[in-house]
């Protein structure tokens, strides 16, 4: 009894020390930082049930203290020392291993944690960087007024605030990815990412730069032309108070200081004219950062100050022509003074003539006096020829005076009426035409008013006839000028029409090329998903602009629709924006297509690469295991993988057939890396499939080989290893079969034909599959393609009855069972596929879809039949309900009523007859 309880925990020491030593192995394996996140995930997994098989190993000290302290009690005193030392040695070899699994597990955890933190933070980053790359990429959109610029430049300094406040969190991120990396060894957080994560980071920072440099410009460009525009009103001002307090009739001042003053001014509006030609060229710059409708403002303001000016220009120029003409009339009005002195001392000559022939008739000595009389009168005719000279002369000016202005219109007359007779006559013309119909219009005015200094110069009758003349002349600049109004008009509506679609057209012609290029830039293929993402909402955005540009186009040709010129130009237009949306349409769509499709692909290669991680590491662990007791437990769960395979590889097939597609959409450097990640899952499933055929190799070589029941384990395990995989799964098969003799080859290369062929037909059915159909002629070739395989179903069951035939001589191997299922599993798959209902709606004739989706009249003949047994029910119910009066007393009133069947009111007696 001692030596059983000395050998129980001997054996226990023994059993513990061996499972300890394989837990430390385990957790030497694992105890790895380094290596892709995948790798990291699984040595997490591994350690975690690890961990969870430390109460195991406390259980087994706990068992061993109990047959210790069982041994201690029966044995001698000299053993004692020897149990002793086994018992430390075992706790301390637990401490140490419990140690290790606490440490491993929390390192290990400790870096997947610090790794998610990262890939979130690089995450935010990315996103950070794609939101702003949205934001900036987008050209600066013209705004309508100084206002709105400085509103727009506040918010580009805003957003470069943020890109530089975002330069700590990149440095911080960098320093976490310099330490992950020392820690990892992965190429994700390498020096390569750390550079391209600061080089974006550097490009967006460049961009919003740049954007806050342009915006800057353009800001101060509209402030420097709106403090010129506000000193030029101020200037425009002074000239007019000045002008005012000139032609003011409250000024004492003199014709010819007014004259000097209005030259003055005169001077001052040429130099303003300058000026305003300055701010037109500085107008110009501004305008091509400034909204169209801010242009347009900008235009009528500017034309407005043109207005003003030239207004100073003509009140100017007709109040200096006012003073010319007083400083005129004041010299006529001298000279007829002078002629009427004159007149008056020509009656004082006549008497001092007569007086002098009165004093000849008498015969004294008269000469001195006569002498003195004849020089006065000699004196007075010189004084009387200077005067009638000097009066004639200013008679003749006068007359000139008077009389130019009617000749002047009868020969601007004819000038006009030309004008007016044009086909297309200018508007500057008019222009110059009204303004000097509205000269004469003064001039006449003036001359009519003026009757009593006309009769005196021409004589009443001359006087009467000339204004007569200039009534007439009048008469007629009144109609010209009706008719020059009514076709200035007419030109200014042109005009504005014509300006008012430049002013809409021009810009609409202009964001439709602005559309046009951003759409030719977006012809480039992607890069990543990411990329793809990116580049379908510029689509959509482009696409949001042309659908606003639509709208603006519609309101224009309402306008146009009387004018053919601009109604053709429009149409153009209109045709361009049609070809290019019909374009757009068709990119959105294909770029859709293949977002839709790579994140597809990213799906499934993802998952794939997942379960190939979780079961290479699961598998790995029956590397490990010891004693056949520990595999044997385990194979059930080894099965339930293994039988996985099959689907795994189908997968495999439709990811690198997903893969094909993505590629030829992809660039170059995208091709590659997807080509790299085909390539090293392939790799990665050919070493699972190496190890699980390792596995099984082991196991079939320590299995008995008189086991039947565990010999047929192992062909449930080879029937579930189908397709491709069980030969890669089984590298024995062959070599198994080669020494079986020279007889057998001729069979097994009709067993290796028939397996190369359902490897192929297998093949054609996962790339039919992998192909996504979205038209109905794509849904019919998928399904003729199908059903040619399934026409070679027949030919395949005979090549494959042939092998049964010769199972005699090849015997009950597991290749051909093998071979059996996956044949079995091939027609299944290939029945199911064909069957699939989005096949079969395909085929079906319109006609006899609708025929098949029925009508009221096969509704109502379902309902009559569901609703047969109830009315039978119903019938059979009023038929008893008709003899329940039979039942009671012969005497009752009820059989004596004529109503007793019917189904009227009637009253009721229960008791014999009354009479």
């Amino acid at each position: 009894m001692t030596q059983q309880l000395q050998d129980e925990f001997d054996s226990s020491v023994e059993n513990a020390e061996a499972w300890m030593k394989a837990i430390q192995e385990r957790l030497r394996i694992n105890d790895n930082t380094k290596g892709p996140r995948s790798a990291l995930e699984a040595r997490l997994r591994e350690t975690e049930k690890i961990c969870a098989l430390e109460p195991e190993g406390s259980l087994k000290i706990d068992l061993i203290l109990v047959k210790a302290d069982a041994a201690l009690r029966s044995i001698s005193e000299d053993k004692k020392h020897e149990v002793l030392s086994k018992l430390r040695h075992i706790k301390a070899l637990w401490e140490e291993t419990a140690i290790y699994i606490t440490h491993c597990h929390s390192r290990i955890e400790w870096v997947w944690l610090h790794w998610s933190e990262y890939l979130k933070a690089q995450d935010e980053f990315y996103a950070w960087i794609h939101n702003m790359r949205v934001t900036l990429e987008p050209d600066i959109e013209l705004q309508l007024g100084l206002k709105e610029k400085q509103w727009q430049l506040s918010h580009a300094q805003v957003l470069l605030n943020d890109v530089l406040n975002q330069s700590v969190l990149l440095e911080r991120l960098l320093e976490e990815a310099a330490s992950l990396f020392n820690r990892i060894g992965d190429p994700s957080v390498d020096e390569d990412v750390q550079k391209k994560m600061r080089v974006e980071y550097e490009g967006i920072k460049e961009e919003a730069q740049s954007r806050v440099k342009l915006l800057e410009k353009i800001t101060n460009e509209h402030e420097r032309y709106s403090t010129d525009v506000n000193q030029f009103q101020s200037w425009l001002n002074g000239v007019t108070e000045r002008l005012n307090c000139c032609i003011g009739e409250a000024t004492k001042s003199s014709a010819e200081d007014k004259l000097k003053a209005l030259k003055e001014i005169t001077k001052d509006i040429r130099s303003g004219g300058k000026k305003w030609k300055y701010l037109e060229n500085q107008c110009a710059e501004v305008i091509q950062n400034t909204s169209p409708l801010g242009a347009e403002r900008m235009k009528d303001e500017l034309e407005e100050l043109k207005k003003a000016l030239e207004k100073l220009k003509l009140l100017s120029s007709e109040e200096e022509e006012r003073l010319l003409k007083i400083q005129q009339s004041e010299s006529a009005y001298k000279s007829q003074a002078t002629r009427a002195v004159l007149a008056a001392e020509e009656s004082k000559i006549e008497r001092l003539k007569a007086q002098l022939k009165d004093l000849l008739q008498f015969s004294q000595d008269v000469q001195p006096h006569a002498e003195s009389v004849v020089s006065a009168i000699r004196d007075y005719q010189s004084v009387r020829r200077k005067t009638s000279k000097l009066s004639t002369d200013v008679e003749t000016q006068l007359r000139k005076v008077f009389q130019n202005p009617v000749q002047d219109f009868e020969q601007w007359k004819p000038s006009v009426q030309m004008l007016l007779e044009s086909p297309e006559p200018s508007l500057a013309q008019i222009e110059v035409a009204l303004a000097e119909s509205s000269q004469f219009k003064e001039t006449l005015m003036t001359l009519q008013l003026k009757k009593d200094l006309l009769n005196s110069i021409f004589g009443e009758e001359n006087a009467k006839s000339f204004l007569s003349e200039v009534a007439e002349a009048s008469k007629e600049r009144a109609i010209l000028h009706k008719r020059l109004l009514q076709t200035k008009s007419k030109l200014q509506n042109l005009i504005s029409q014509h300006e008012d679609f430049d002013v809409d057209f021009a810009p609409l012609q202009m964001k439709l090329s602005a559309i046009k290029a951003k759409l030719d830039l977006q012809h480039e293929q992607q890069p990543d998903l990411l990329g793809k993402k990116t580049q379908l909402q510029r689509l959509q955005m482009i696409q949001d602009d042309l659908a606003e540009l639509a709208i603006q186009m519609e309101e224009v040709e309402i306008l146009v629709q009387s004018n053919p010129t601009q109604k053709h130009e429009m149409d153009q237009l209109s045709s361009d924006a049609q070809a290019i949306e019909r374009s757009l349409k068709m990119m959105i769509q294909q770029t859709e297509d293949h977002v839709q499709k790579h994140w597809a692909f990213n799906d499934k290669l993802s998952d794939l690469q997942q379960w190939i991680t979780a079961t290479t590491g699961k598998i790995s662990s029956y590397q490990g295991a010891a004693g056949e007791q520990s595999t044997e437990s385990r194979m059930a769960d080894l099965e339930r993988w293994i039988a996985e395979f099959p689907d795994k590889e189908i997968q495999l097939y439709l990811v690198e057939a997903h893969g094909q597609p993505v590629m030829e959409n992809s660039s170059p450097e995208e091709t590659a890396h997807i080509q790299a990640e085909l390539d090293q899952l392939k790799e990665s499933w050919r070493s699972l499939k190496k190890m699980t055929a390792g596995i099984l190799k082991r196991r079939r070589l320590n299995r008995p080989v008189a086991d039947k029941k565990k010999k047929k384990i192992a062909s449930v395990d080879s029937k579930h290893m189908s397709g491709p995989a069980s030969r890669l799964l089984d590298p024995t098969y062959k070599q198994e079969r080669i020494g079986e003799g020279q007889n057998t080859s001729s069979h097994l290369a009709l067993l290796h034909d028939f397996e190369e062929w359902l490897q192929g037909e297998n093949i054609k059915l996962f790339k039919i599959l992998a192909a996504t159909s979205s038209s109905t002629e794509e849904i019919k070739a998928r399904r003729n393609k199908l059903e040619k395989l399934q026409a070679r179903v027949p030919d395949g069951q005979h090549r494959f009855e042939d092998l049964l035939h010769l199972r005699a001589v090849i015997g009950d191997s597991e290749g051909l069972e093998d071979l059996r299922y996956r044949w079995m599993l091939y027609k299944s798959h290939l029945k199911d596929y064909t069957s699939l209902p989005s096949l079969r709606s395909s085929e079906e004739p319109d006609r006899f879809r609708k025929k098949r989706s029925g009508g009221v009249c096969s509704f109502l003949h379902r309902v009559c039949w569901a609703a047969l047994p109830l009315q039978l029910l119903l019938l059979l119910l009023l038929f008893l309900a008709f003899l329940l009066p039979l039942a009671k007393d012969k005497r009752s009133c009820t059989l004596a009523n004529n109503f007793a069947r019917s189904f009227n009111l009637m009253l009721r007696y229960e008791a014999p007859p009354p009479t």
